[in-house]
């Protein structure tokens, strides 16, 4: 089977998770993407969400039917019900779902499963011994910042990353794509495999604290080596990596191309390559010490050789000869390159797109069995399995308990 029809199967498989229980109370972006990677690799996960819905249903366009895509994006292969945990009610059937669950994921403001009397030391972990409390917040419990709320941007401005992203003579920079919250996510997810490793030899579960700030600050190498080492603050460079050169985006007589030369050998290549041996040879370059001092001449003296090439074929060409390098492309770009399909990152379910998992496992590979659930849809099938019987169902969705 080819990696394309893996990535737009419909047939589960035993994935790695078979058998795990994860109750997800989680929204946005970082607890969600953790657990669509854990349902994507054989969980079963069942999304939990207020009755007005995870707030990222409305953050579009573009919409799937009533729901942006930004949604649709981390909450695939998910059961998602419908419940108002803030009554009573609503809590007393967040305790029977817990009762057979492996992992509890929640993004809650610090304290807020406390006042509902689900504090893990106090009541989740007494009752429930086994069960992993996975807890993504901003900035942690305590601290100085504890209990604040955290939004990736925010983070990214409050870690350092903006003041390292961006032009040299220009403005700090957002990085243009949620890297916080998919970094946190994907800590949450090491944090859980974790401690189900631990588990098989315990017995015992443990909370899991995954705060956007630690995730954020994580993030900040080489800088934070360099700032150690140097004692220097570390500025922008625009697309120039701070220690290594050739390393940053060049132009061509087309389309602007990205050299990412790690060491002389590959240097030494690209010169040739470029018709000009003899520039490996010159003092200046000759290793990445001096190339890094002489940076200006450097990129001229390329900018000149790159002049007469199209970006693409060379790009083709240096990347076959041993030179990492690649073209700046765009997204779409990316979604129609031959090797995008091939490696099954793109996953098609009718109507539904999305993202494949870069994780592959030779004899439990991922599946992609279900797309994200519209708000409540499977409310009643949960309750159903819990043996919930249809006039108490009848009696919590009168009462705005459920939705779905």
């Amino acid at each position: 089977m080819t990696a394309t029809l893996r990535a737009t199967a419909t047939t589960p498989t035993a994935g790695a998770l078979q058998g795990l229980r994860v109750i997800d109370l989680s929204r946005v972006l970082g607890g969600p993407y953790c657990t669509q990677a854990l349902a994507d690799h054989g969980a079963t996960v069942i999304k939990l969400e207020p009755p007005s819905g995870d707030e990222t249903r409305g953050w579009g366009p573009p919409f799937f039917g009533d729901t942006a895509w930004y949604f649709t994006g981390v909450n695939r292969n998910k059961q998602g019900i419908a419940v108002d945990l803030t009554c009573e009610a609503g809590r007393e059937l967040l305790w029977k779902l817990l009762e057979d669950a492996d992992v509890l994921v929640e993004n809650f403001k610090p304290g807020t499963l406390a006042r509902w009397g689900m504090d893990y030391e106090r009541d989740l972990r007494p009752r429930l011994p086994r069960l992993i409390h996975c807890a993504v917040t901003g900035f942690g419990p305590d601290g100085p910042l504890g209990g604040l709320p955290g939004y990736d941007a925010a983070i990214q401005a409050m870690t350092g990353l903006m003041s390292v992203n961006g032009e040299r003579d220009g403005d700090a920079l957002r990085i243009g794509l949620p890297i916080v919250d998919m970094v946190t996510g994907l800590n949450a997810l090491a944090g859980i495999l974790l401690a189900l490793a631990e588990r098989e030899r315990s017995g015992l579960g443990q909370s899991i604290d995954i705060a956007l700030y630690d995730c954020g600050v994580s993030l900040l190498h080489p800088h934070l080596p360099n700032y150690f080492g140097s004692g220097q603050t570390p500025q922008r460079s625009g697309n120039a990596h701070p220690n290594i050169a050739p390393y940053d985006s060049y132009r061509t007589r087309t389309e602007p191309i990205f050299l990412a030369v790690g060491n002389d050998r590959q240097f030494a290549r690209l010169c040739a390559h470029l018709g000009a041996p003899e520039l490996a040879g010159d003092p200046r370059f000759a290793d990445n010490r001096r190339r890094c001092a002489h940076r200006p001449e450097l990129k001229s003296a390329l900018e000149t050789l790159l002049a007469r090439h199209a970006c693409e074929p060379l790009a083709a060409e240096l990347i076959r000869a041993g030179v990492p390098c690649g073209p700046v492309q765009t997204v779409d770009r990316v979604v129609d390159h031959p090797h995008t399909r091939h490696r099954g990152l793109l996953v098609e379910l009718g109507d539904y797109r999305g993202t494949g998992t870069p994780i592959k496992l030779s004899r439990t590979p991922a599946s992609y069995r279900t797309a994200p659930p519209a708000l409540g849809a499977d409310t009643r099938a949960v309750l159903d399995a819990l043996g919930i019987d249809a006039q108490t169902q009848r009696q919590l969705f009168e009462a705005g308990v459920l939705k779905g």
